[in-house]
């Protein structure tokens, strides 16, 4: 068997053509350097797990203090029991670790695993499936000409993605810091126009702006009713699971959810239980890695409810591979205006490219199947932990 050996951070530069607004929302910009970084877990046989990570959530003195102590001189392979580990550390963590960084920890190990076994991470997690639809996960509205600026632009930008190859679209609506946002009659003209540009055959869902009050959420929901949109995500502030209660038992459509609720698998038992929802939510990052995300997965099953993975990536792709009752994978976020298949510099190749059936169908890479350019992260790293 063979030990953690080294947990490092190397934070390098390359190339971005999107960018978040004040509130948190990606949107269009013009090509700029950012920093990002790479987690590398390798044990005592010299195999190397390794995920793209956001630089702030694994800090060294987040590494020092917590990931090192959890991980080095165990066992690579026993990821159960390096999660829990990690996680119960949180308790007296003020916050400082997160759940993200547990889950940056947990896809390493994951890659890892599969590393050393031959076999990509689908596969050890069940293989439920080879291949998954894509469903077309649109960036929020803005105010840029030929953007997302109007419904019509909406629409337009949807007819281009059925062409494209995808069956199914999510819209993001308008959220501040945009002018006039957000607007119940905004969201619902934009989700009318796309339903009257595509059809009735293409499935449709809206993730709402997420502080709406109930009142307005209703309105939502019944609207979207009539166009015979999919489901409904996120529309009111998720800590009051009594509101979701509420809204489930209101509406017809289905309401899917928890997607940012503190509490992994744990408060996702919590909405399955009391009706919080019609569908379940999870992911890798929203709960923190593949570890307690297969919990949620199954979990769900147990209430004869679908769970919808949240968020594209090889992590998430992977999780599809450990159930038949998460239908989609989200693939986005997209923009007429960027080029979502373009490449930054420190990717060989996509993990999650669609064919023509708009359909992504899983990588036979071992691990997770990102195809890293370690020489240029290499020759651009600027920093290691």
């Amino acid at each position: 068997m063979a030990a953690v050996a080294s947990v490092e951070v190397s934070f390098f530069t390359t190339l971005a053509r999107t960018a978040v607004d004040p509130h948190g929302h990606r949107h269009p910009a013009e090509p700029h350097e950012v920093r990002e970084a790479l987690l590398t877990v390798t044990d005592t046989d010299g195999a190397a797990g390794r995920v793209l990570v956001q630089p702030d959530h694994l800090r060294p003195h987040v590494l020092d203090k917590y990931v090192r102590p959890a991980l080095l001189g165990q066992e690579a392979l026993e990821r159960e029991r390096l999660w829990t580990s990690l996680a119960r550390r949180q308790r007296g963590a003020g916050g400082g670790l997160t759940d993200r960084a547990l889950c940056f920890v947990d896809l390493a190990l994951w890659d890892l695993a599969g590393q050393r076994l031959g076999q990509p991470v689908w596969r050890l997690l069940g293989g439920a499936r080879r291949e998954a639809p894509a469903y077309a996960s649109t960036m929020c509205g803005d105010g840029i000409p030929g953007g997302l600026a109007t419904p019509a632009d909406y629409a337009a930008f949807a007819v281009r993605l059925v062409e494209q190859g995808y069956r199914a679209i999510k819209l993001h609506t308008w959220m501040p810091p945009v002018a006039g946002a957000p607007s119940v009659a905004l969201d619902v003209a934009a989700c009318t126009a796309v339903r009257e540009a595509v059809g009735p055959d293409v499935e449709l869902m809206l993730d709402a702006n997420h502080w709406y009050s109930r009142t307005e959420a209703l309105r939502l929901g019944r609207a979207l009713q009539e166009l015979g949109f999919y489901w409904l995500e996120e529309p009111m502030e998720e800590a009051s699971v009594s509101s979701y209660r509420w809204l489930a038992e209101q509406l017809e459509i289905p309401v899917i959810g928890p997607e940012t609720s503190w509490g992994k698998n744990f408060t996702r038992a919590e909405w399955a239980a009391s009706g919080a929802c019609d569908i379940l939510r999870t992911g890798t990052t929203d709960v923190g890695g593949i570890t307690p995300a297969v919990r949620t997965l199954h979990l769900a099953e147990a209430f004869n409810l679908d769970c919808e993975v949240h968020g594209n990536g090889s992590g998430n792709l992977a999780l599809l591979g450990a159930a038949t009752n998460a239908r989609w994978y989200e693939r986005g976020l997209l923009h007429p205006l960027v080029d979502f298949d373009l490449l930054p510099p420190h990717l060989n190749s996509a993990v999650d490219a669609i064919d023509e059936r708009g359909v992504v169908v899983f990588p036979e890479r071992p691990g997770l199947g990102d195809d890293f350019d370690l020489d240029y992260i290499k020759s651009h790293t600027v920093e290691v932990s």
